[in-house]
């Protein structure tokens, strides 16, 4: 008999009414339980918070203050650091210092010398002068408190080490008393313990200055209620309670034994909270440490972000180390030397007081840090600023914490009788909450903690007050830097820049739906032509660079995928124009935008929440065009992203690798030109790191043979490129500075190509010509094969002037004469900067001159005889 392996099917009993009238019911009651199920699992949430969290008092780190100690042999006389070229002393009773220049004999005061003494300057003010680290902080609201230490080392609220050579300066900030390290209050086991560990002597001092308080044995003088109010301990055992009116230098005493015996500030910490007399202190108090060390013919400045010491509601905003190092007061004759553009000069007392003073944020705007109105960026493309008077001179080297720094400067006549430059860093910055639409009110939130880093200035004394021997001091500093990168280049021309515009977006109808597409400019095949035509015209060390050639465009798509534009042609033709470029001996760059999202979605693998940096306050790091008629983001313009860092690096690593399919250079438009932070919460990224990101990319790129192009030219970059473009030459000229000077071209010209804005869309083709020939720059040039007729009706007036058929004959005339006069210079480093009126003087190490005239009505006549044109430039070798 077979086995029958199928399962029998199990019939289910129908349910009878009853049954299904009270499986419904029940559903209902379920349903009708939901509701309030919830509500009391919320407020269940909300009171377990409540009685977690509330009514607990805000514990914050506490920040004890120094107190100064003499060092052993050092009680009377400075402390002094020495190396073959300086000298250093320090008086350890005020922490002011001196740096002398052996050779000269000249000494440099770290602040304003005889600032008690200025008539000009109110008390306050007089405090910050004799300062040698001013901080400022920050509160919730925004407020911000500017605090200096001259007062607390009055105080003697300070400590001194000296540790290998290196003089390491602790000051403490607020308002604030001495705070000595020894018990206030504590219990009789604990005293027993501490004297247990002193010798019979020292013990006995220490009880001498202690009261005894038993409940049990009070006197009749002891108010048994206020001392339990303020001892409560009191109550369970027998305390020992520190003496009233103990003098200062008993005070010592007893802190030195304490320490003796062991007693550290944990032990202290513990202790105050055995004395309810005194309320827990919630003040502002801060902590700085500042080193000092001699290399060579430099001072080394340190400030470690680890030794700055705040309580979690008052973070330190802002450090200035050394102020007022070498102020000058109103009677002196010399001048401030400040990074604006390739550089400028600021006379000692030029009398303009009604000025504001001079204020640019190295490397410019950090774009994770929001805005509201943009009314000017400020921006120093290069870490250095400097003082040369009565023959010496000396240059500040921002080395570490560069993008952290505002480089200011004021003249005296304002609010004291000083002049003076310094670098103010902003270490801990804020981003403001709106808590509530219908309120003025506002919360910000700051950094939640100081980055693993530092702050370094480099002071270099030069035997000079000559500003070409700063800036030729400041070259040597690069090329000792980086060894094997700053090396002259083998040029016997002038090399040019021209870059191409591929391709804009506008605004098309596309079955009655308004679509944005690309629109061409230059295809590949054009671009082909125009290198060639230039090229076969006789303009030699020509270098193209190629933008807006991939993904869509100017307003570039994310570089996940990097694709050509089917508008300008195919992927074919772009290899062409790179082996055409090869065999004309043109250098073909391939730009690209990394650091920022313009027009891109999810298909384009974009996704804001995911892949945009963040503010401080976790908001999405969008931004915005802003209008020079509001200052605030121009109505009806897109916002764009900045993205997150690492995301940020990806993209430039895929701008390199699409370079390489196609065989051409690689250029940047945003690397070297900007740096920004990343708050993102979980992988915060400082400024400072990304600056390394970007240095190490670039090494990278540098090293495996690769040629770079940038724009603006940020010093860190500049070892690592072949060609900058879009270099502010001469900057903002304000009204302040008294004369813009070549500081930055003296130091790398011969190492590295540069060029100032493009030539003819710039708005003064002849002052731009001028410009570059004073600061030994190339020309530079934006182009487009299209008529300007093209970019009607779109978003890009900036290249109406960009049209090549317009431009061709006047371009290549203009860069054969540049580089029959001027081209032999490129090779070479200036040696000479003079200016003489209208005309100036720029000098090169063959001793050939390149004379400038900017008058618009007279000629001049060189000591050499040769005449100069007005608006013209000659060469005399």
């Amino acid at each position: 008999m077979k086995k029958d392996n199928k399962e029998k099917t199990k019939v289910k009993k129908p349910l009878t009414e009853a049954q299904v009238e009270r499986r419904g019911a029940l559903k209902q009651a379920l349903k009708d339980l939901i509701a309030p199920t919830a509500v009391v699992a919320v407020v269940a949430i909300v009171l377990f918070i409540a009685v977690k969290f509330a009514n607990k008092p805000e514990v914050y780190k506490e920040v004890r203050p120094f107190g100064y100690e003499p060092i052993p042999g050092y009680e009377e006389k400075p402390i002094v650091l020495e190396s073959d070229q300086l000298i250093l002393s320090l008086d350890p009773a005020t922490t002011d210092f001196t740096v002398t220049q052996k050779s000269t004999g000249k000494s440099w005061y770290s602040n304003a010398e005889n600032a008690e003494n200025d008539p000009m300057a109110l008390d306050s003010e007089k405090k910050m002068l004799k300062s040698n680290v001013i901080i400022s902080y920050a509160q919730v609201n925004g407020l911000e408190t500017v605090l200096d230490c001259s007062g607390n080392v009055a105080k003697g609220l300070y400590e001194i080490k000296l540790e290998n050579d290196t003089i390491k300066l602790f000051y403490s900030f607020g308002n604030i008393q001495r705070e000595y390290v020894i018990p206030p209050v504590m219990l009789e086991e604990d005293l027993a313990k501490w004297k247990g560990n002193l010798e019979k002597e020292d013990a006995q001092y220490v009880s001498e200055y202690y009261k005894k308080y038993d409940i049990n044995k009070l006197s009749a003088k002891d108010n048994k209620d206020e001392l339990l109010a303020n001892y409560p301990s009191m109550a369970d055992h027998i305390i020992y309670v520190l003496r009233t009116n103990v003098r200062e230098n008993v005070k010592r005493e007893l802190e030195k034994r304490f320490e003796k015996a062991g007693y550290t500030y944990e032990d202290f910490l513990n202790d105050k909270l055995l004395d309810e007399s005194v309320s827990s202190d919630s003040s502002a108090v801060f902590n700085v440490e500042m080193d000092l060390r001699l290399e060579g013919g430099d001072l080394i400045v340190e400030v470690p972000f680890k030794g700055i010491e705040y309580k979690e509601q008052y973070p330190v905003y802002t450090v200035l180390p050394l102020p007022y190092f070498g102020a000058a007061y109103s009677d002196a004759e010399g001048f401030m030397f400040v990074p604006e553009g390739g550089g400028a000069l600021i006379n000692y007392n030029n009398g303009k007081a009604s000025q504001s003073d001079y204020y640019a944020n190295v490397y410019g705007w950090d774009m994770c840090l929001s805005r509201e109105y943009v009314i000017h960026n400020t921006r120093a493309y290069f870490n250095v600023f400097g003082q040369g008077r009565d023959g010496s001179s000396y240059i500040c080297i921002m080395e570490d914490g560069a993008g952290y720094a505002s480089v200011r400067s004021a003249i005296s006549g304002r609010i004291n009788n000083y002049n003076y430059v310094d670098a103010k860093y902003s270490v801990c910055p804020g981003e403001k909450y709106d808590i509530d639409e219908l309120s003025n009110a506002a919360v910000y939130q700051y950094l939640d903690k100081l980055p693993d880093e530092s702050i370094v200035q480099r002071y270099r004394f030069i035997d000079s007050d000559d500003y070409v021997d700063m800036a030729k001091e400041y070259g040597r500093y690069l090329e000792e830097k980086y060894p094997g990168y700053m090396t002259v280049n083998a040029s016997d021309g002038t090399p040019v820049a021209i870059e191409l515009v591929g391709a804009i977006d506008k605004v098309r109808q596309v079955l009655g739906i308004p679509v944005s597409r690309p629109l061409k400019l230059t295809s590949y095949k054009d671009a082909s032509k125009i290198v060639e035509e230039l090229a076969n015209a006789g303009i030699g060390d020509l270098s193209v660079k190629y933008s807006a050639w991939c993904n869509d465009g100017v307003r570039q798509n994310l570089l996940n995928n990097v694709h050509t534009i089917s508008e300008l042609g195919r992927g074919s033709d772009l290899k062409k124009l790179t082996a055409k470029a090869k065999e004309l001996g043109v250098d073909l760059y391939l730009d690209g935008v990394t650091q920022y999202e313009y027009d891109s979605n999810i298909f384009d693998g974009f996704f804001s929440f995911r892949d945009a940096a963040r503010f401080l306050n976790k908001e999405r790091a969008e931004l915005y065009q802003y209008s020079m008629v509001t200052y605030a983001a121009r109505e009806g313009a897109k916002s764009y992203y900045l993205l997150r860092a690492d995301l940020a690096e990806k993209m430039a690593k895929n701008l390199i690798k699409a370079t390489d399919k196609y065989g051409a250079e690689v250029s940047f438009s945003d690397i070297g030109m900007d740096v920004s932070s990343d708050f993102r919460r979980g992988k915060t990224y400082s400024r400072e790191y990304n600056k390394n990101v970007d240095i190490n990319l670039l090494r990278s790129a540098d090293d495996s043979g690769k040629k770079i192009m940038i724009n603006m030219g940020n010093d860190y970059a500049i070892p690592y490129v072949d060609f900058v473009t879009n270099m502010e030459l001469k900057g903002s000229e304000y009204t302040l500075l008294d004369k813009m000077v070549p500081f930055y071209q003296i130091a790398i010209h011969g190492l590295v190509n540069y060029a100032g804005q493009p030539i003819n869309i710039c708005g003064n083709e002849e002052q731009e010509i001028l410009t570059s020939a004073e600061y030994g720059a190339s020309l530079y040039y934006t182009l487009m094969s299209e008529s300007s007729f093209a970019i009607q009706k779109t978003l890009y007036p900036e290249y109406y002037g960009s049209e090549y058929a317009a431009w061709k004959d006047r371009l290549i005339e203009t860069c054969k004469r540049y580089n029959t006069e001027l081209g032999s210079t490129f090779g070479q480093r200036m040696t000479g900067h003079r200016t003489m009126g209208d005309v100036t003087c720029t000098e090169y190490e063959d001793g050939s001159k390149v004379y400038v005239n900017y008058s618009f009505t007279d000629s001049y006549k060189t000591p050499e005889g040769t005449v100069v044109p007005a608006r013209d430039y000659a060469l005399v070798k």
